[in-house]
This record gives structure tokens, sequence and C-alpha cells, in this order.
């Protein structure tokens, strides 16, 4: 799937007389918000989330964003902004006046064409329909619903806020809203069959999404569940699961474009597909990350984690807001790219290699040439391709590419 390209920058001449090294075109930009709080923190999540305690500091909120902003613009002045993608947490406890501000705040510091890819993620247990509608008419073109599943008892081993009934509210409000809906669902959840795992698909495909995001459930470091792990299918029934899911989607008109995602024609998340075509993104919000791209270096930040931290430092002007800051490495470059682009079903040229990391092919030469001898990588001068086998055996393909530093 292609993406806009921003036009190269000229050729700078450093004091010493030397020149950095050029990309042919500096990477789509996408921008990524993270909002942190949820209703209670889910015990698999290992994401940058925390239970809400009172009021929504929305006002607060907002002003921290803004200043944000304000701080990150000198580094993407002038750039596109190909896709928004509002994440969290749970985004869908915000007003709709708090996104329709925060919309207009994007609007008018930075370069969001009408048409862009706009995405809110939604918990269905705070999905309103009039919400819905509002965050649709302040510029939002895409929702993307945290389903998980539509069995009660799963939903409960997975401490979730919804239950199923409340899932398919959820949905039918979103269809009344938004073109574009994603549902996310998981699977392999505790005590789960291959028939429970099929019904939940089943559900799903039922009320027509244009997206369907499909993630194994997996015991993260430093979760409730890593401390106290539940019964999970074994690895038999997690592989029976896989194979019954795939030719169900085929036969409902999707197309698995990347590990975990599967779209109708058309549809795939332009923000997605950015990052993993190794692309740029600004991260705004507590814990949010960015990766950067300059004529001379690409880096990345993280922002502080705990909210009230971030808001208090980017209020105030405080560039330590940003508690990360560093430049990639030339040796960091080949796991980070194939770290991404390999999750891609059909791959990228080559090609882009070089012109996402400013690095010669001959750096990776090698790296090639030893996945194609094991049969994970497709035999192209041209394409950058996983083979059937490599795809099964995705990590150890990645792994190819890891530097010892």
């Amino acid at each position: 799937m292609s993406t806009p390209r921003t036009p190269a920058e000229p050729t700078r001449i450093r004091p010493d007389g030397s020149t950095p090294r050029l990309l042919f075109s500096l990477p789509p930009l996408s921008l990524y918000v993270h909002v942190p709080w949820c209703i209670r923190k889910c015990p698999y999540c290992d994401f940058n989330s925390h239970a809400l305690k009172g009021e929504l500091p929305e006002a607060e909120y907002l002003e921290a964003l803004q200043a944000d902003l304000e701080q990150a613009l000198p580094l993407i002045w002038g750039r596109q902004i190909v896709s928004v993608f509002i994440g969290g947490g749970t985004p869908s406890l915000l007003s709709a006046q708090a996104v329709d501000q925060m919309l207009g705040m994007f609007r008018a510091m930075l370069n969001v064409w009408p048409g862009t890819e706009i995405t809110l993620e939604a918990n269905p247990g705070t999905a309103e329909a009039a919400r819905f509608q509002a965050y649709a008419a302040a510029g939002v073109s895409r929702l993307s619903l945290g389903v998980q599943s539509f069995n009660d008892a799963a939903l409960t081993a997975l401490g979730r806020v919804h239950d199923g009934r409340q899932a398919l509210a959820a949905i039918d409000m979103a269809k009344n809203a938004f073109e574009r809906i994603n549902l996310d669902l998981m699977f392999g959840l505790p005590g789960q069959s291959r028939e429970e795992s099929l019904r939940d698909l089943d559900t799903a495909l039922k009320h027509e999404p244009s997206h369907l995001s499909l993630y194994q459930l997996t015991l993260e470091p430093n979760t409730v569940f890593a401390k106290y792990p539940p019964a999970l299918p074994d690895e038999d029934t997690i592989a029976l699961m896989q194979e019954a899911m795939a030719p169900r989607l085929q036969a409902a008109g999707f197309e698995q474009y990347e590990v975990s995602a599967w779209a109708r024609p058309d549809q795939q998340a332009v923000h997605n597909v950015n990052y993993w075509e190794f692309g740029d993104y600004l991260g705004l919000g507590p814990g949010a990350h960015s990766k950067l791209s300059f004529p001379d270096r690409v880096i990345r930040q993280e922002r502080r984690r705990r909210p009230e931290s971030w808001m208090q430092h980017a209020i105030r002007h405080d560039a330590s807001h940003i508690s990360a800051d560093r430049r990639i490495r030339a040796d960091e470059f080949p796991f980070e790219f194939m770290l991404n682009a390999l999750r891609l079903k059909e791959g990228v040229p080559l090609s882009l290699y070089f012109e996402r990391t400013g690095q010669p092919m001959k750096s990776i030469g090698d790296q090639l040439a030893r996945a194609r001898e094991r049969g994970l990588l497709e035999n192209s001068a041209l394409h950058l391709r996983a083979s059937p086998l490599g795809w099964r055996f995705l990590n150890e393909l990645q792994a190819e590419f890891l530097t010892d530093c």
C-alpha cells in the first residue's frame, strides 16, 4: 500500500566541509496522541495506561498537549501529516468537545489535509451513540473498538469493563457514525476452546467491519497476568485456532496484510502501515514515542510516562517532559527496520531500506544472504519479503538482523 512522500531536503554542508547522508525523501509522517486513562487497568495490558481516579482532567490535558506540540514543531515544520491516531488508554473517555478542540488544534498548527485518516480508539464500555456521532462530526474518520471477545466469561477473565451485549451495541453505534471500523479481537484466552474462538470471529464478521486486528493473548512482563498467569490454551490448540480463522476471513473478503491485521480491499490502516514501512511518527502525550528523520540522522524520543508529571513539565514548556531523546546508531538500523517491515505480508521494496535509514545496502548484505540460504527470505534482488517458512518463524528471521554491540 503506497503512502504519500514529502520532497527530499537539500544537501547541507557541515562546517567541516563534509555532507551528511541524504535520504531520497523524508518518510511519511504520522501523528500519535496518547490518552493514558482507563476506567481500570486490564490484567494483561502492558501499555502506559492508568486507572482514572476522579474526574478526567480534560482541560489540563489539552493545555499540556498543545504545549507538547508547540515544543515539537521545530522538528517537523512544514511536513504533511498522513495519519492521526488517538490511542490509549481509553480515548473514548474524552468528551466530544475535547476531541473537537484537539483536532482543531492539529489543523491550526500542522499540515493536516482534508481526508487524512484520523483514528480514535474506543472501549465498548464507554460507548455512547451521541458521542460517536459527535466524534465523526469533529473529523474522526475511523473508529477502533477494543472488543477482544463477545463471550462474557472471557471478558470477565480479561478484566474488561464491558460484556458481550455492550460490545454488540457499540458496534451498531459505530456503524451508524463511521464508514471505517476496526474491531480488536483476541484469541488464546484463558480456558478458550477452538470453537469459542471461531464463534467470536464469526460474530465479528457478521457485523461487517472494514478491518480486523487479531491478537493472540500473550503474558507480557510487568502485568498482573505475568505475576499470576491464567491457564491458557496449549500451542497445538492455538495453532488450530489460527488455521481455522484464515479461511473464514478470506471467505468474508478479508486479506491479511500484516501479522495481526486483516482488511477488506483498500481498507488497510494508513497509520499502521506507515509504522511497518519504517515511516516517521510524532508521539504526543504521556509515554508516547516518536521516530523522526533528518538529512543527517534519525532520532527516537519518549515522553514522561506518568500523566501528572508529563502535564506539569509540558505546560511549563520544560524540555524534560521528554524523558529520552537519542540518535539511532548505524548498527541498530538493520534490526529496527526488519522488525517492522518483515511484519508486512507482501514485504517492501528492498530499496526502502536505504531510503528510510540512509545506510548502504552492503551493510546488510551478509544477513540477507544468510536469511535466503536458510529459506527464510524470498530470493529476490528487488523485494524484501518473508518466505512461507520465514512467515512461520518470523522471530527467527528478524533475529538474523540483530547486531552485537
